[in-house]
């Protein structure tokens, strides 16, 4: 008996079959077969037979998801699909079964050399899978633009290296929580590498000058994570069962919310279905408007098109391959129809309509949020801490300091915050305890930039949020922008004069490079604000994985792990900053103090604000569980991250070995650690003992914001002309 009974999938994109498909099986056999792939042991193992291969059927896996490739293009990316599944399969036998991380990196580390950017491929193969990587490289790469073989070839890169991520929790018996499963999962499980292929198949590169923007990289990743948790749900019994493999969503849901199998395998498909609309939500919302922003001409308009409806030709083409290859848990193999059911003539609109109708109700609940929901006394439950917060002895000091700094911007003239408000917020507190060895200069200029930041996220949902006006805030953002760069205005309005003071005292002392890197992190603050906007507007419930991207960079991390780093930066290499290790407990730390946020701010967030921005109401809306399950599987992500930067940084010692660092990069990267250490104590200490979330503050709050009338709805004012007043007032013009 199968393990569970297989979710019905949506899938709003009908497969189309590519005509092409006899040609590329008979070419992906022979050339299979010439690099030794089929019938031939490897290390003592056989990993494949011909039987095999026919069985898997890559071909049509490739001509159901290229449905317009051209015969040479099918072939080429067929030999693409069937390298990488040998790679995947080698890798099982030779490495996984009987876990040889010392062997498994040895192999890896060779495999660059046959995926150079720029030059020639100058070592021999020595094994079915350089051979093959190399002859596709070099029938690939040339083609495209160097911006494009870049990401090319880091993707194939994080495919192949963090293969070692899957031996690794194997050896360990550890299984990733799902914040973690989904990020590693997008690297291991080569979705990104596929979405480079779509470009190459469509002839149809994505301009560079957007390919890093927010609503590209959400294609991809969405694009990405529908794809892999199809495959784990189809995969959960070869994997499991057979493979011992760990790295599975349904094992991850069915471990950490205690489901049972079935169940698992029906909130991964929620999932599924989740990123696939987040993916439709980007493409008609975000894409349009950024096409304009950037004035991408029509050939760069019709090449992002091109790439928009490959990445949908793969869904629905990679869930027709699944349902009829061999490979995986199917209920029946190739002869059986999708889904089951009728075949024939309208059958697949049928389908289609039965798949939008059946997943509409989670679709709807997003946009089903009733603002200023009254939620009541909240408990906030413990929280897991293994480390002690310390205080900086300059504390007293600088909460002085900063009222005399924030009454010298305006702050209090604005309407926002007034000198009480700051005071109670108390970041030098905050700051005290994230950096308590800082001199009492960099103490206030911490407090500083927590309070601009802490003022702004107020400030943008008063302001803008309440009147729905985007335009106001765009043109803020821009002003904001324009003051980090050298031709900047002074700036009228607290927000603005406050980050020109500081961010002249930031950034003087640094590099070209570092400013540019600083000031990007705080663009992505200011972005992101927008984006909280934007959600607001439409009162849209936030997916659960954009939501944990996103809060990242509403929370500053951003802007608080480049100006860490660059402390660290003439010690530790760029390099192994840019690790799994590394990036591991700088995104757990991050994560640990956002959700640590969600649970103190819920009231005031959802029943005082009408906010939709909280992963207790995220999750609540996701799950269709109760409030308090909602906080208690937040509570238990919390601690996972934790649990996770503990895991991270216990692998430094072995990091450092790899990457021969000296005894100051050694030092420095373990400083690196005890500082995001600090920075989780510190804010779980303010959190604990700050009185903005605590109830008699928030109904004070409420009665001096609207005249002591109990807000249910804005009581701004509205009507002709007070959007361009509530700029005007902000802006000081």
């Amino acid at each position: 008996m199968p393990p569970f009974e297989l979710p019905e999938f949506y899938m709003p994109y009908p497969p189309r079959l590519n005509p092409n498909l006899e040609g590329a099986r008979e070419h992906s056999r022979a050339w299979a077969r010439e690099r030794e792939m089929v019938d031939v042991p490897q290390g003592g193992t056989l990993i494949w037979t011909a039987e095999d291969l026919d069985a898997h059927d890559y071909a049509l896996l490739c001509a159901y998801t290229h449905p317009d490739a051209d015969g040479p293009m099918l072939d080429l990316i067929t030999d693409w699909y069937v390298w990488v599944f040998y790679f995947d399969d080698h890798f099982v036998e030779l490495y996984k079964r009987a876990p040889d991380l010392d062997g498994a990196r040895t192999y890896l580390d060779r495999l660059p050399a046959f995926m150079p950017v720029d030059g020639e491929i100058t070592e021999e193969p020595t094994n079915p899978v350089e051979a093959g990587l190399a002859d596709l490289w070099q029938r690939t790469v040339p083609a495209r633009s160097a911006e494009w073989r870049r990401r090319f070839a880091e993707n194939t890169k994080h495919l192949l290296d963090e293969s070692l991520w899957e031996l690794a929790n194997i050896s360990e018996n550890r299984l990733s929580n799902p914040i973690e499963y989904i990020e590693m999962r997008r690297k291991v499980g080569g979705a990104p590498w596929s979405a480079n292929l779509v470009e190459h198949a469509a002839d149809a590169e994505v301009p560079a000058r957007i390919a890093a923007t927010r609503p590209m990289e959400v294609l991809r990743d969405t694009f990405a994570d529908a794809v892999h948790l199809r495959n784990d749900l189809f995969s959960y019994e070869r994997e499991v069962a057979d493979e011992g493999e760990l790295s599975n969503g349904v094992l991850v849901f069915e471990r950490f919310l205690d489901l049972s199998t079935q169940e698992a395998a029906d909130a991964v498909n929620d999932l599924l279905t989740s990123r696939l609309h987040q993916f439709e939500h980007t493409a008609l919302t975000e894409v349009p408007p950024l096409l304009d922003e950037h004035a991408v001409d029509p050939a760069g308009r019709a090449a992002v098109l091109a790439y928009v409806k490959g990445l949908q030709d793969w869904q629905s083409g990679g869930q027709e391959w699944h349902m009829r290859s061999s490979r995986y848990m199917n209920g029946g193999g190739v002869d059986d129809p999708v889904l089951g059911g009728p075949t024939g003539l309208g059958t697949t609109g049928a389908q289609i309509a039965r798949s939008l109708i059946s997943t509409a109700p989670q679709r709807f609940r997003a946009f089903s949020h009733v603002p200023y929901e009254s939620v009541g006394a909240i408990t906030v439950p413990e929280t897991y801490m293994p480390f002690e917060v310390s205080l900086s002895p300059h504390l007293d000091g600088a909460r002085e300091r900063l009222v005399e700094w924030a009454r010298g911007i305006g702050m209090y003239e604005e309407g926002v915050w007034d000198e009480r408000r700051l005071r109670l917020t108390d970041l030098p507190l905050c700051s005290a305890g994230l950096d308590p060895d800082a001199t009492e200069e960099e103490l206030d200029l911490s407090s500083a930039w927590l309070t601009w930041g802490t003022y702004g996220d107020d400030l943008y949902p008063m302001v803008f949020g309440r009147l729905g006006d985007l335009a106001g805030a765009k043109v803020l953002t821009e002003r904001l922008k324009a003051i980090m760069r050298a031709d900047a205005p002074t700036g009228s309005s607290a927000l603005e004069r406050g980050l020109a003071d500081l961010w002249a005292r930031t950034s003087a002392p640094m590099s070209d490079d570092a400013h540019d890197t600083f000031r990007r992190a705080v663009e992505v603050m200011l972005d992101s604000w927008l984006w909280e906007l934007v959600n607001q507007r439409q009162n849209r419930i936030p997916d659960p994985v954009d939501y944990v991207e996103m809060r990242r960079k509403t929370f500053g991390a951003d802007m608080t792990m480049s100006l860490a780093r660059l402390r660290h930066a003439d010690a530790v290499p760029t390099e192994i900053l840019r690790t799994r290790t590394v990036q591991d407990f700088e995104n757990s730390a991050i994560d640990y103090a956002c959700l640590l946020n969600d649970l103190f701010s819920y009231r005031k967030e959802i029943e005082y604000e009408g906010e939709v921005h909280n992963s207790v109401l995220v999750v609540r809306n996701f799950l269709g569980c109760d409030t308090e399950r909602a906080f208690e599987i937040v509570n238990d992500l919390l601690t996972a991250r934790m649990k996770q930067y503990e895991h991270a940084v216990a692998e430094l010692p072995a990091l450092c070995d790899t990457y021969g660092l000296n005894e100051d990069g050694r030092a420095a990267l373990t400083r690196y650690a005890g500082e995001l250490r600090d920075w989780m104590a510190g804010i779980l200490h303010w959190h604990e003992n700050c009185p903005r979330y605590q109830e008699a503050e928030l109904r004070r709050g409420q009665v001096a914001e609207s005249g002591q009338v109990p807000r249910t709805r804005s009581h701004a004012p509205s009507g002709l002309g007070t959007s361009a007043a509530r700029l005007f007032a902000v802006v000081g013009r």
